[in-house]
């Protein structure tokens, strides 16, 4: 009983609802993604300015550009999907043909739950950057599942498609112009990352007198620390290169303390081998 396919506990008008229901709520889910990008995108220039609003904006607009890009590949996967059924069900009904192929109706269902789980992830990932509460590392592992679920929806559509398919063809496209745009989402991060963390450790523009006179011994008693540091890493890295050179068999410390390496044996002292004797 629990080797049984799940599919087999639905019946052929569930599956076959479940198919479009899941499309229409993968569409539904993009759409709503593009609505909050551009909310949040009115709401950083109102509440940002100079070099955050800046990568607020770089970022926002490449997460749009990664959103339009799905978008358009689950209308291309949804127009593909009917064109199979169309040409597979023969004389069955449409709720038929998915009942019969349930392994790769499930397959489509599962493919398209992640690709709208993941633009809803990639959503709320900026939202938080831009609000400065989440982390830049949560963008890119996003971008990274999105191209994933890509891949999985392409796949289960290539099962059942024609090779001279034109809409296939168009999916594969759109699924490299998917994984373009999510490549350009995880640059836009990583650039605003670097820019963001640089402004917030130079910049100086705030702060008071007193506030700069204690900013400027607390990072002179850092650097003092790290040379002090740096002197003892230097000493222990000349003892483990004299332990090296004694061990190796190379080191041999002159009157002024300096090495060199040990003298190679003299020729004459080595013996010539015996002559093998006659039987």
């Amino acid at each position: 009983q629990e080797l049984r396919p799940k599919s087999l506990d639905i019946k052929q008008e569930e599956l076959g609802d479940m198919v479009e229901k899941e499309m229409a709520s993968t569409s539904e889910a993009i759409e709503d993604a593009v609505r909050r990008i551009e909310e949040m995108m009115s709401q950083a220039r109102n509440e940002s300015s100079g070099v955050k609003l800046e990568v607020n904006e770089r970022i926002l607009n490449s997460c749009t550009d990664l959103m339009k890009a799905i978008r358009l590949l689950v209308l291309t996967s949804t127009n593909l999907q009917k064109e199979i059924v169309e040409s597979g069900r023969g004389a069955a009904t449409t709720q038929e043909f998915y009942a019969k192929n349930s392994r790769w109706t499930e397959g489509l269902i599962s493919a398209s739950k992640a690709v709208g789980w993941g633009a809803t992830q990639l959503v709320e990932s900026a939202d938080r950057v831009v609000l400065h509460t989440g982390k830049y590392e949560e963008l890119i592992v996003c971008s990274h599942e999105i191209a994933a679920s890509t891949a999985q929806l392409v796949a289960a559509s290539k099962v059942k498609a024609e090779k001279s398919s034109r809409n296939l063809l168009r999916l594969q496209e759109c699924s490299r112009n998917v994984n373009e745009m999510a490549a350009n989402v995880v640059a836009s991060t990583k650039s605003g990352q670097e820019q963001i963390e640089e402004k917030d450790t130079m910049d100086f523009s705030g702060m008071s007198l007193i506030k700069l006179k204690k900013e400027e011994m607390e990072t002179q008693v850092k650097v003092l620390e790290l040379e002090k540091r740096l002197e003892g890493e230097r000493v222990r890295l000349g003892e483990l290169r004299k332990q090296h050179y004694a061990l190796a068999g190379t080191y041999d410390t002159t009157e002024e303390g300096e090495a060199k390496p040990a003298p190679a044996p003299r020729r004459g002292i080595l013996k010539k081998p015996p002559l093998a004797q006659k039987p």
